[in-house]
């Protein structure tokens, strides 16, 4: 997975409300931030699971930087 891709995860992150990433199940916000990282760069299928995977194994990180920003 390339640089410019992992900064548009983040990217995408840091555009999504701190409700959404805390409320959805882990599921639903891997699939939810896909789609909006979708919609913004073409992704093969293969980039598509490395994605899932990606953001998967980060969900813990996610979810405490939203709580963090929620709290600021």
């Amino acid at each position: 997975m390339d640089s410019s891709i992992l900064r548009l995860v983040w990217d995408v992150i840091e555009e999504t409300q701190s409700s959404e990433l805390l409320s959805l199940p882990d599921t639903a916000l891997v699939k939810l931030l896909l789609q909006r990282i979708s919609r913004k760069v073409l992704l093969t299928g293969e980039e598509v699971c490395h994605l899932y995977d990606y953001i998967s194994s980060r969900i813990r990180l996610i979810r405490d930087i939203a709580e963090s920003r929620g709290a600021a």
